[in-house]
Formats: C-alpha cells, structure tokens, sequence
C-alpha cells in the first residue's frame, strides 16, 4: 500500500505500521542534507530506542554495539542526503536482528517535540479518511463463475473504521459456496480487524486466533472470535487464501491463523515472514522509526512466522493462484453436487478453466 505524509501521531502498536498508511514517509518526497550533529543525534535516538524497546534484548544489545561499532569506524561520515542515511540505518539495523518491521524512516515534514500517546481528534479524523480513500483495504468483492466468492483485501484498517465495509462484503459472499480471500497485495494492519474477519468463518464457542506478546509491559494479548458478528456467519463452506512474497505481517497472521486451524487452504508463494508489531517512534525533527515491540505467540504451534513467512498448502506462483483455487473450489462443489444439471454446468465452468490454466503455464514457459 502506499505510504503517505506522516501524521503527527507516531506513537501507534500495529502490524505493519507502514501499510495504514500511519506515521511513515511519503514515497516521493523532498531529500535534504544533514551534518555530522544531525547524524550523531539519529544514531543515539536509535540506539536508545532499540535498546529499551526492541522485544528481545539479547538481539537489541547487538544491535546497539554494531551501529556503534560502524559509527567508530566512521561509515556514517560521508552520509549527507538524509534519505541514504536513513536507508543505511535499516540495513544495518536488519542485518542483525534479520527483522523485516525495523526500520529508520525519514521524513521531510518536521515532527512536533512532544509525542502524543493518545490519539488526538483530527488524526482519528485523518486516520478515517485515509481508510475511507483506501475502502479500508477491500478493494474488490465479486461472485466468480460457479458462484465462488472472490474478495480482493490489501489492508487490514481499524475495525473501528472498516466494520461496517467488512460486514458489506461478507454478506455480499453470504451465498456463494466457497470463497477466495486474495491477500496477495495485503501488506498488514491491525490485528482487530483480522480477528474481525476471521469470526465470519466459526461458530460456537470463541476461537483463539493468536497472542501479542508486548516487552514494554511484560504482558500478552489473546485475540479470540467474536461472539457477534453484522450479518450471517460463512461457516460450512470452503475457503482459498491466496498468498505471495508481498503478504505480510497482519496479512500473514490472518493467513497463518486459518490455515493452523485448517479453516482454509493456503494457496500461492510463502509470504514475506514479518511476525513482530510495533510502534513508531520520534528520533529528531526528521527521522522516526519502526521499533517492533511485540511478537506473534500462535496458540496451536505456539510459535510465528517471523523470518520463514506461511508456506502454502498448495504451492504455485503468486500470478496463478487465483485461477488454481478456482479451479480447486470448481472441483470440489462438483464431486459433491447431487443436481445433474449444476453438476454438468460446474464440470463445464472447471474444464474450461482448466484450459485456461493449462494456456497460462504454457506461456509462462
């Protein structure tokens, strides 16, 4: 998703910070230069930040001691432009703790001095309406051929602010007979809304989906099903997840917790393997980071994602997935089906996707 101007909340715990579009650089944005006082009170501001707040210290100390280390050594001395500086930073900072979230960011537009815990009217406001430009991340919801529900999700906003467009789309596919949720474009957001998502498909008692484990405060959080949800539940029925090397962080946990509770079959490339949320934070007037602060605890495995990504139950390129679970849904509804006529017409609709499949591949080769 795209990455706007910051607001100036920067103080949020999200999967993904990055992808709602809260308290990350523009993609395009004015580079400006910076001496060597600017550059001592970034690598300290890290520094400090990683040390008290990365959720495992063992990793921050080392952290900590190779930025230092590279500072005597003088490799940040000729970094002038603030967006190198800022990028040598990341690099540095994830080729030790191999963490994707952790990041130094920079930011043409100034942060005020004081940072602000709670949100403030108008970034709730501005929080909404970058959601509502984005349709909270549902940016396609269709009935395919066969009547298979296809929902095309690329963000998982606030369910605050996007409860309402999820509970439109789910009973939109209320009366489809199996559904695909494509998460290939989906690069996160918040756990809320997964868990949200994720009470459409049980019934019965909650469902524990997954823990977040936070170091700040020693303390962990369930995320459990809901016992309501607006409209009727999509229970009983199959569902596709479609995946690629883009998938991550939220998106992942949504993927990871399906497919553990073998509620869904993962279909497509592993994903990009991001389990740790975090905060952002103010360094100096142009430079904030991503600090994770937490980790994905997954009550079944009783581990996460971070750094091996979901592997998929059915392995194939990331640009075949949907016609592959298509098919794979067309195949099921068709050895089940008792009509004579929807089964003839099903065979019919799976056959000549599976031409157009077999076309694909072919090209592709």
């Amino acid at each position: 998703m795209d990455r706007l101007t910051p607001l100036p909340r920067i103080v949020i715990a999200v999967f993904a910070l990055a992808n709602l579009a809260l308290a990350q650089p523009a993609r395009e944005q004015p580079d400006m230069k910076i001496d060597a006082a600017a550059r001592t009170e970034v690598i300290e501001g890290v520094v400090k930040m990683v040390t008290e707040k990365y959720v495992f210290p063992d990793v921050a100390e080392k952290m900590a001691k190779a930025i230092r280390e590279r500072m005597g050594q003088k490799e940040y001395d000729t970094l002038s432009s603030a967006q190198a500086f800022a990028q040598k930073l990341t690099r540095d900072l994830r080729e030790v703790s191999h963490d994707k979230h952790l990041s130094v960011d920079y930011f043409a537009k100034p942060f005020p001095q004081q940072e602000r815990k709670e949100p403030a009217d108008e970034d709730r406001k501005r929080e909404e309406r970058m959601g509502q430009i984005r349709n909270f991340g549902f940016e396609k919801v269709e009935r395919l051929s066969g009547n298979i529900g296809y929902l095309d999700l690329r963000g998982f906003f606030a369910a605050e602010f996007g409860g309402q467009t999820a509970a439109a789309a789910m009973s939109f596919l209320a009366n489809t007979d199996a559904l695909i949720i494509d998460v290939r474009q989906n690069g996160g957001g918040a756990p809320g809304m997964v868990a949200l998502i994720c009470s459409y498909f049980f019934t019965g008692e909650p469902v524990h989906l997954n823990d977040l484990y936070w170091r700040p405060t020693n303390s962990t959080e369930q995320w459990w099903t809901l016992a309501y949800v607006p409209g009727r539940r999509y229970v009983g029925k199959d569902i596709y997840v479609l995946t690629s090397k883009r998938t991550f962080s939220a998106a992942e946990e949504f993927t990871y917790n399906l497919k553990n509770l073998k509620r869904a079959t993962i279909v497509g490339d592993t994903t990009g393997g991001g389990a740790h949320p975090g905060e952002g934070v103010r360094i100096s007037d142009h430079f904030g980071m991503f600090v994770p602060t937490g980790r994905a605890i997954n009550p079944i495995t009783k581990t996460n994602w971070e750094g091996t990504g979901v592997a998929p139950d059915i392995s194939v390129p990331a640009d075949l997935a949907l016609k592959t679970a298509h098919l794979s849904a067309l195949n099921k509804l068709e050895s089940k089906e008792q009509d004579p006529e929807l089964k003839r017409q099903l065979k019919e609709i799976a056959g000549r996707l599976r031409k157009e499949l077999d076309e694909t591949k072919l090209k592709a080769n």
